[in-house]
């Protein structure tokens, strides 16, 4: 949950330039919405349970990050991001 705000906050500054997506691995409904909630998250959310995203970009565990730019760059973190490193990511 520590990382929450932060993707919030990116998502409310940067929602013109950025889409974000939170990808859940596990736990169930009522963890997701729990998670939801509590982190007053507007952002979509996606169920991967069966982790076919978090394979798709190689993600061992959680948290993580994926930033797809527009040009075919990926870029992957393997830790909880701060508002800082998003707008780092977005702006280079």
């Amino acid at each position: 949950m520590r990382e929450a705000p932060s993707v919030e906050e990116a998502h409310r500054l940067y929602g013109s330039e950025l889409t974000i997506i939170g990808v859940a691995w596990s736990g169930d409904d009522r963890t997701y919405a729990d998670f939801i909630d509590e982190g007053g998250l507007t952002f979509p959310q996606i169920d991967d349970t069966v982790g076919a995203v978090y394979d798709r970009f190689g993600i061992p565990y959680q948290p993580a990050a994926v930033l797809l730019k527009p040009d075919g760059t990926i870029t992957t973190i393997t830790q909880a991001i701060d508002l800082a490193t998003i707008s780092e990511l977005v702006t280079t």
